[in-house]
């Protein structure tokens, strides 16, 4: 049986300017996981600078000493042998642009993966720059197996999970700044535990209807002042793991029988109908993987000179379909399949 046992890091980012305490803190807690055995520790969204960096000048610092921070937990995940997810950072780059961050670090100090987030919270996006629009996500190799990064609000999307999956993730982490008072007024007079409903819900769906494990680390805070909390992992068939009850800042192992995933993929069997060619929805795992091939190549390049002529008569004697997030052509012959940029 493979267990990996998994730290969430409920964290509560105190406003500027106490972003070195908040570091401190995050640090304490990733060597008290390290100290109980956690092979992962996962910290929130904007953990260090209290939700998304306005013009506010202390938290504009941080967004340009994110190496620094970043270098940092580096070090400590091959100090201490563990795996990190430090939540998401701010990042200031070149243009006065600050995008939302997140990375894996594995237990020798090195960088895995980074994710840039994709689907911005309404009031972020003010201040944050969306990742592009035309840019995957992706799944990583770990040392804890194949893992996908996503932030927040991409909880609410179906379809970011699907690319992970699809690409074989079996672990996505979730870090997020996500309160009960996001629901708006409305529906909090319809009901005051609205998000806290849609979290518990989402999370455990994401993880049957994908036969993945989601890891989900939210931010402590003030129940009057909103925060949710409720942290928690989740997998196919048993559904919630363990989560946090409420929003109070605390550090939860949970132990994780990977296992499981795969009992349940026999069971349901969605990533092999996923990587079917025939697969009945605007995408599939092998569109995805001809397309990440070619998407930066022009059609010339994929067929050569002179091919023009036969490529048209190759499109009059296929089905072929469009997928509207990437922009490609996806062209079923038998065989084989051709993937053309559209004009």
């Amino acid at each position: 049986m493979t267990t990996l046992n998994i730290a969430i890091i409920q964290l509560c980012p105190k406003a500027s300017p106490a972003i070195e305490s908040n570091h401190r803190r995050a640090k304490a807690f990733i060597r008290d996981a390290a100290a109980a055995g956690a092979h992962l520790a996962v910290l929130p969204e904007y953990h260090l600078a209290d939700f998304y960096p306005s013009h506010d000048p202390t938290i504009r610092q941080q967004c340009s000493n994110w190496k620094t921070y970043l270098e940092n937990y580096c070090a400590l995940a091959k100090e201490c042998n563990i795996c990190i997810v430090p939540g998401s950072l701010g990042e200031l780059h070149a243009g006065n642009t600050i995008v939302n961050a997140a990375y894996f670090i594995d237990n020798k100090g090195g960088t895995r993966g980074r994710y840039e987030k994709k689907n911005l919270w309404h009031p972020e996006r003010a201040y944050v720059k969306s990742s592009k629009s035309d840019t995957r996500h992706v799944a990583f190799d770990t040392p804890l197996g194949k893992v996908g990064l996503l932030i927040c609000w991409d909880l609410a999307f179906p379809e970011a999970f699907r690319e992970l999956v699809m690409q074989g993730a079996k672990m996505i982490i979730v870090p997020a700044f996500w309160k009960l008072s996001d629901a708006s007024d409305v529906g909090l007079k319809h009901n005051p535990r609205s998000e806290g409903d849609f979290l518990d819900a989402a999370v455990v769906s994401r993880a049957f209807e994908n036969t993945c494990a989601v890891v989900f680390c939210n931010v402590a805070g003030p129940a009057n002042e909103g925060f949710a909390g409720l942290s928690q992992i989740a997998v196919p068939f048993k559904g919630c793991l363990d989560k946090f009850q409420g929003c109070d800042e605390g550090l939860k192992i949970v132990s994780v029988d990977m296992d499981i995933l795969e009992e349940a993929e026999q069971a349901y069997k969605i990533r092999e109908d996923l990587a079917k060619p025939d697969w009945h929805y605007g995408y599939s795992r092998i569109r995805m993987d001809v397309a990440k091939q070619v998407s930066t190549m022009s059609c010339s390049n994929l067929f050569g000179a002179g091919r023009s002529s036969e490529f048209s008569s190759l499109r009059e004697m296929s089905t072929v379909d469009m997928d509207p997030r990437t922009h490609l052509e996806v062209i079923r012959a038998k065989p084989p399949m051709l993937v053309k940029q559209s004009p």
